[in-house]
């Protein structure tokens, strides 16, 4: 009879700790599928100007529903989205109106910014409409800031976003290079071509350093957009759009889904 009872006890025991196992099972999962709250910060690039489908109620924002930040959204369904990233943003801009949906509660946050800071726009119109010299001397202005300014700039944001949400994981996300050199193409000359790539280079780098030394992730789209610049044949990225300007150089919807997306996935879990 003891010996019955023992039995019956230690079957007890177990359902009891099996149960509470899978409900330990189930809230894991039940977390992994629902993270906690993801804030999008930025500018264009993650904005998605260049995508389409664009938000009516961002304004002269453009965030659209096919921008890297709206598609992970919806795939992880967090606890809670907020999409700031503006067209046109600079760093400043960041500090001053995106931060706002910041918390402790933040367990995600995600950032392109630094472009504009360094003229990328003046650059590329220059580029495009003048000489081959006088698109050097321009990139060598924007190279001379990033190298000099960018970095303090750069840091401000870093901490601002730190500061406000300390428990966050943040992924700062880099610029593709815009064109593959060594073929026939219409436009911009190789030495163009070539002096616009490098710059990127330059940005991403700085950007980088700035990101790894606030123990933040850098996500480098280089790689994901490899064989889809612009000259490519298959590009993710816009040349001069002359009927809408504001979306030349910028990621298409496929530059958005899988030369970023991918990237931030790949990051976010580093």
């Amino acid at each position: 009879m003891r010996r019955s009872r023992l039995v019956g006890f230690l079957s007890s025991l177990f359902l009891a700790v099996g149960v509470t196992l899978t409900g330990v099972a189930s809230a894991q999962t039940s977390q992994q599928l629902a993270p906690g709250g993801y804030v999008a910060l930025g500018d264009s690039y993650s904005s998605g100007v260049g995508a389409g489908s664009y938000i009516s109620a961002s304004g002269d924002c453009k965030r659209s529903t096919k921008a890297y930040p709206q598609l992970w959204a919806t795939a992880h369904a967090p606890s809670s989205f907020s999409f700031t990233a503006c067209a046109g943003a600079r760093t400043g801009d960041v500090v001053a109106g995106q931060l706002a949906p910041l918390s402790a509660a933040t367990e995600l946050v995600s950032i392109t910014v630094g472009g504009n800071d360094a003229g990328f726009g003046d650059a590329m119109t220059t580029c495009v409409l003048q000489s081959d010299s006088a698109c050097l001397d321009r990139i060598a202005t924007a190279r001379a800031y990033v190298e000099s300014t960018l970095p303090g700039r750069l840091d401000s944001v870093y901490t601002a976003i730190r500061d406000k949400a300390p428990n966050a994981r943040v992924v700062v996300l880099g610029y593709p290079r815009f064109y593959k050199l060594g073929t026939t193409c219409i436009g911009l000359s190789e030495t163009k071509r070539k002096a616009i790539n490098d710059g990127s280079d330059l940005l991403n780098t700085t950007i980088a350093k700035r990101a790894a030394d606030h123990g933040f992730v850098f996500g480098d789209v280089r790689t994901t957009f490899t064989g889809h610049e612009i000259c490519s044949g298959s590009s993710w990225l816009h040349s001069v759009n002359w009927l809408n300007t504001s979306e030349s150089y910028h990621p298409t919807a496929a530059g958005q889904s899988s030369g970023y997306l991918p990237v931030l996935n790949s990051a976010d879990n580093v």
